[in-house]
């Protein structure tokens, strides 16, 4: 299908730009210390201060990228990721601090979730494994990994973040909410019940 040339075109891109980003040899090396210093005073009441978040409103940050982080970090700073509540917490970070962060969150154990509806979570593992061929829909783990680790820095990982979460950001990917070249055209082709379905096996997910 030509979806999935143009999106084997695209994933080209994505992973150029992200060499490229990558690519400054001048950066410190990020410090956890000082990251942790700062996820358990400003992160701490919504993420959790290890990153399991102390609540399914908020994403698990435990054993996500650290680049993956710090790039979102600097969206939601630059407003390019809307989000009003971290706009104004990323606000203060520096470039260092995102780093920062990032390290720290890496480094700590990863949430353990299970899912809970069998029968969902098994049709979302034929579309995480093989997509849905007859809409055009790659499979998720062409680019999030087979155990939804993801890959590092522009796939992040998604293993084990609750259930509502991860239906909510395919919804606002699907409505163009929250724009992204990639999850766009892939979310507008799924029905909400192949959304609720993928978002259950991600719970389950380890």
């Amino acid at each position: 299908m030509r979806f999935l040339a143009d999106f084997a075109a695209l994933m080209a891109l994505v992973y150029a730009s992200a060499a490229a980003a990558a690519a400054p040899a001048a950066q410190p090396k990020p410090d956890a210390d000082r990251g942790k210093q700062i996820a358990t005073t400003v992160c701490a009441a919504c993420h959790g201060a290890t990153g399991l978040s102390t609540g399914p409103t908020n994403p698990n940050l435990a054993g996500q990228h650290g680049g993956y982080i710090a790039m979102q970090l600097a969206a939601f700073k630059a407003a390019t990721r809307p989000s009003p509540i971290m706009q104004g917490m990323a606000a203060s970070l520096s470039p260092e601090d995102m780093r920062n962060l990032g390290a720290y969150f890496e480094i700590q154990k990863p949430a353990e979730s299970v899912a809970h509806d069998k029968a969902l979570a098994m049709r979302g593992q034929q579309i995480w494994r093989g997509g849905i061929k007859s809409l055009g829909v790659p499979a998720c783990a062409g680019c999030h990994g087979a155990a939804g680790h993801g890959i590092p820095a522009p796939f992040p990982r998604l293993a084990g973040q609750y259930a509502d979460l991860s239906l909510g950001w395919l919804k606002a990917y699907a409505t163009g909410a929250r724009p992204h070249l990639v999850m766009g055209p892939i979310a507008s082709r799924l029905s909400e019940n192949d959304m609720k379905a993928v978002a259950e096996y991600i719970s389950g997910l380890r």
